[in-house]
């Protein structure tokens, strides 16, 4: 068994039904077994896995004796308290490895395990009718998410192991986080009020609707822009770049609050604002995301109708994540 260290894979890190709403979003996959695998990841608990039982995370490692995958990293933001670690489990054909997981932590591999911590797998793929060009589609290997929510206690670096069920034994995929002091994280926070930043309109781009959104093809979340209608009725405010996005699940996110909008946009106003200056990565950011201090993307922002910010997702989310999200605000 390797020995843990960190893999710093950037494959998956984020640079980040007629109601809009799937009787089962696992329906949305592809047969071949790919649906099976990815409905059995979608339901985890911790008793699927072995507990700590004050082994170190190394010797959790050394007993589950599985190896070969990577662990692809699609969060990065992790102030203290419990976070949303999400992730892919990749393997040497850099396909995604479906199966039940956890997650297990320490701050060196040589320190107790915690966890472990169920990351169900949460869909990716929508709907035909809401899917873009660049778009996870029914074919595509990377058809889900995972993520589990993990108590970090202090900051400084934790060690990660990922344990998957694959081919009727469990492998392991070892990572490592930074977690940084809550004061320091200067992306706004669940409870804080939103700033009330101008985003980019159909009216504002003058119906050059491209030039605000690289989606193919545009979403319908151009209509208002936030600080017009924050405060008066919740938003869901999304900062994603489709075309522009380094890795090939944070594009699909978009597709995710298209059809979310179907369902929730009578009573949530759906915003979707582009990352970069005209559209290039060279001309920096948009100064919505300067004055919201994101120093990655695909964010999400779901904000109640006082203005206050209800529940934020970084990095890949599927459908699942959104609409918990958005239930917050309602």
């Amino acid at each position: 068994m390797r020995r843990l260290g960190l893999i710093a894979l950037a494959l998956l890190a984020g640079c980040g039904g007629g109601d809009g709403k799937a009787s089962d979003p696992v329906d949305q996959v592809s047969d071949g077994g790919v649906r099976e695998k990815v409905r059995a990841a979608s339901q985890v608990s911790a008793a699927d896995f072995p507990p700590g039982g004050g082994r170190s995370l190394q010797e959790v490692a050394d007993a589950i004796g599985g190896s070969g995958p990577e662990l692809g990293l699609a969060s990065s933001v992790f102030p203290v308290g419990t976070d949303r670690l999400a992730f892919g489990i990749i393997d040497d054909r850099s396909g995604f490895v479906y199966g039940k997981t956890a997650v297990y932590v320490a701050p060196t591999p040589q320190d107790p395990a915690e966890g472990p911590y169920p990351a169900p797998a949460d869909i990716l793929v929508t709907e035909g009718r809401y899917r873009s060009k660049q778009a996870a589609t029914e074919q595509d290997p990377f058809a889900a998410v995972y993520a589990a929510e993990v108590p970090f206690k202090r900051k400084g670096s934790y060690s990660v192991l990922a344990v998957t069920s694959a081919g009727g034994r469990q492998i392991a995929a070892p990572g490592e986080v930074t977690v940084v002091a809550s004061d320091d994280d200067r992306v706004p926070g669940v409870g804080d009020k939103a700033p009330k930043v101008e985003t980019d309109t159909v009216a504002s781009a003058r119906g050059d609707i491209e030039s605000i959104d690289t989606r193919i093809p545009p979403t319908q979340m151009h209509e208002r822009s936030f600080a017009d209608v924050v405060g008066s009725k919740p938003v869901a405010l999304l900062f994603a770049t489709p075309q522009l996005c380094q890795s090939r699940v944070c594009g699909p996110v978009v597709d995710v609050a298209q059809q979310l909008k179907t369902r929730y946009g009578d009573r949530i106003e759906f915003i979707h604002q582009e990352v970069f200056t005209g559209n290039d990565p060279a001309k920096g950011l948009r100064e919505p995301l300067k004055r919201f201090n994101l120093p990655t993307e695909p964010w999400l922002f779901v904000v109640g109708r006082d203005g206050r910010i209800t529940a934020r997702l970084e990095g890949s989310f599927g459908l699942g994540a959104m609409e918990r999200a958005l239930k917050t605000a309602l």
